[in-house]
This record gives C-alpha cells, sequence and structure tokens, in this order.
C-alpha cells in the first residue's frame, strides 16, 4: 500500500474513533437536592436558572431534563400519582400542578403549580410550594408544609423603572382623559347644578369639608338601616335590589361630581385673580375653568408619576397626592349634599338674585381703568311723581 494511502486510512480511523468516543460520553447533569428544603430562595433560584437553560423552556414534557434529583425524579408540566400507587424517594414538579392520589415516600417540591392531595395521597416528608397553593382535599403531609408567593421572581419579568414610569404616567393620563369627559359633559348638560355645587364649594369650604367627612362616616350604618327596614317588610324585600344598585351609584355620582365641582371652584379662583392683578387672560369659561383645576391635580400626581421610585421621598409624594385629593373629594361630597346636587343653592353665596350682581361688580377689573364700585342708585321716580 502506498504511503500517501495509508496516511489517509490512518486520519479516518483516527475521526471515526473520536466520533465514536464523542458519542458514547454524556454531558454532565446537573443534580438538585430535595432531602433538605430549609431554603426556599436559594432552591428557587436554581431551578428557574435550569429552567432557562431548557431548550424550551416553553414546553411541557419535551423531551427528558437536562438535571436530575437526588434520591428522586423531575416533572415538567402536570403530574398526577393515581390511588395505590406508591412512589419512592423525591419529587420535583415544574411548571405544572402535583395531584396526588397515591403515597409519596420522600419530599416533594412544586414550582409555579399546586399540590392537591386527594383522599389517600400521602407524602412521607416535606412538601414546599412555590407560586402556588397546597390543596388539602382528604390527603396529608407527614412532614412540614409550606406554601410561598414567587421568593424569586425571574430577572426577564422584573419591571424596571422606566417600566413602572410608563404605566403610571398611562394610568394617569387614563384617568385624567376620563375626569374631563365627565366634566365637559357637566358642562353641557348639567350646566347650572355644577355652577351651584362649584359656588358652594368657595362660599362653605369648611362646613362642605365637615358635611362630607359626616356623610362618610355614617353612609355604611345608614345604609344597613335602610335595608334592615326594608327587610322586615314584605314589599320592602323587592326593593333591596333596586337599594344595593342605585345608592352606590348615587355615591360615585356624588363623589365624582362633586371633586369636578371642587377643580372647576380652583380653576375659577385661579383664573379671577390672575384678571384682578391685570393680566389679559382670554375668555372665562367653565371649560377653561375645569382644565385649570384638572392641570393642578394633575401636576401633584405627576410628581409622584416621575419620582414615585425613590424608596422614601416617593412614599411620601405619594401620601401627600393622595390625602390632598381626599381632601377635594371630602369637600366636594360634602358640597354636593348642602346643595342636594346643585339643586338647592342655599349655601351658594347667593343671598341676592344673580341677575343682580355682574362681574364687574364682584371682582375690580383695572385692565380696562374700571374700579370696583357699588351700583349707583335708580333713577327711577315713583309712580305719583311722574
Amino acid at each position: 500500500m502506498p504511503t500517501g494511502d495509508r496516511g489517509a486510512l490512518l486520519s479516518v480511523l483516527v475521526a471515526v474513533t473520536s466520533v465514536s468516543l464523542g458519542w458514547g460520553q454524556t454531558a454532565p447533569q446537573s443534580a438538585v437536592n430535595l432531602d433538605h428544603l430549609g431554603n426556599p430562595v436559594q432552591l428557587e433560584q436554581q431551578l428557574r436558572a435550569l429552567l432557562r437553560s431548557l431548550p424550551d423552556a416553553g414546553a411541557r414534557g419535551a423531551g427528558p431534563l437536562p438535571f436530575r434529583v437526588t434520591n428522586g425524579q423531575a416533572r415538567l408540566g402536570d403530574f398526577r400519582l393515581e390511588s395505590g400507587e406508591r412512589l419512592p424517594g423525591n419529587l420535583l414538579v415544574l411548571r405544572g400542578s402535583a395531584d396526588l392520589s397515591g403515597k409519596l415516600g420522600g419530599n416533594i417540591v412544586v414550582l409555579d403549580g399546586d399540590l392537591v392531595l386527594h383522599d389517600g395521597g400521602q407524602v412521607g416528608g416535606d412538601a414546599l410550594v412555590i407560586g402556588g397553593r397546597i390543596r388539602e382535599r382528604g390527603g396529608s403531609v407527614q412532614g412540614e408544609q409550606r406554601a410561598l408567593e414567587t421568593v424569586a421572581a425571574p430577572s426577564a419579568t422584573a419591571t424596571g423603572v422606566v417600566g413602572q414610569t410608563v404605566t403610571r404616567i398611562a394610568g394617569l393620563a387614563g384617568v385624567l382623559f376620563t375626569l374631563t369627559l365627565l366634566g365637559f359633559g357637566m358642562v353641557l348638560f348639567a350646566h347650572p347644578q355644577l355652577e351651584t355645587v362649584s359656588d358652594t364649594v368657595a362660599n362653605s369650604l369648611f362646613r362642605s369639608f365637615l358635611t362630607g367627612l359626616l356623610a362618610q362616616i355614617l353612609v355604611l350604618p345608614t345604609l344597613g338601616l335602610v335595608i334592615t327596614g326594608l327587610v322586615l317588610s314584605v314589599v320592602g324585600i323587592l326593593l333591596v335590589p333596586f337599594v344595593l344598585i342605585v345608592v352606590p351609584l348615587l355615591l360615585i355620582a356624588a363623589v365624582v361630581g362633586g371633586l369636578l365641582a371642587v377643580l372647576h371652584a380652583m380653576g375659577e379662583t385661579r383664573l379671577r385673580r390672575r384678571m384682578a392683578a391685570g393680566v389679559r387672560v382670554g375668555s372665562a369659561n367653565s371649560y377653561r375653568y375645569l382644565l385649570l383645576g384638572l392641570s393642578t391635580l394633575a401636576a401633584m400626581w405627576l410628581a409622584w408619576v416621575l419620582f414615585g421610585w425613590v424608596p422614601v421621598a416617593g412614599a411620601l409624594v405619594f401620601g401627600a397626592s393622595f390625602i390632598t385629593t381626599w381632601l377635594l373629594a371630602t369637600i366636594g361630597f360634602g358640597a354636593a349634599l348642602l346643595s342636594r346636587g346643585g339643586i338647592r343653592p342655599a349655601f351658594a353665596g347667593r343671598y341676592v338674585p344673580p341677575e343682580a350682581v355682574t362681574d364687574e361688580y364682584l371682582w375690580a377689573t383695572p385692565q380696562f381703568g374700571v374700579t370696583a364700585a357699588k351700583r349707583p342708585p335708580s333713577t327711577k321716580l315713583p309712580r305719583d311723581k311722574r
């Protein structure tokens, strides 16, 4: 045989031998020890790292798992141990529920699923469920059982500061847009009532707050007494569903409408003061009043949206924003109750007919060179002197 052919044959034999040795070897598998379940945080971190290393982490039961459980076995997806069956050793169930009607000799760990112990189901060791619940339906656990929420959330689903900020901005924009639509609807269809409640806020601020606070304290006991009185009568029982539906809707309408009236009063006061200072502000109307009040409320919550991620300052800003919004809603709720939803203007400061007092009389308008003054006396003569 020529020397060149011998060299080529030797190369082929070496390659075949290398491939054969490679096929005969198996990659070392990671081991998960379930004999001791005293550190669930470390165990969950290990299990989630192993799950992320799977070729197809989202598939259930797709091939053997690339790790082993010491003195036991692992299952991906739902697992069921039928009645009369016995499984020795430990059991690990990942991304699925474990339904046990038979007997398990060792410990069991369930990740992202429930452990259901049916009649006859028994766990000879300890039971640990992470991201699920233990539901006993006749079965038992001989050792310690614990059901925990997700201890260590995977980094892939962790929400950063930017994501939280974007979510809060979207929520704030949605709330403001809803309030704007409701406010414009009130201006269009209930403008006199909105003006009455707004004037009640401006002229009876402290009384509106006390009324709203007292109403918040008494609303549930009063509703309970009303329902109890209806239940005691035969005809009243038929009205209980109606009361349970209508009364909460009326309360929500009073709170939201009162809050919009407070924002209307804030915007009107702000714009009127600028007008009194000589600033040309253009047309003054209820739409603009509402937008100014909403912008003030939005600026307050925007501070929390931007700085809410700061550990201490974020909590303080949120508390201040929440308390301020509650105060405004309480004042508006009380003003709505005092004015009977804008029908009774007794607390709105209208002690004289509205047509008898004009804006030029109530507010100084130096931008036109006119100072505030009282109305001149009437020049009409009595009938007997005409």
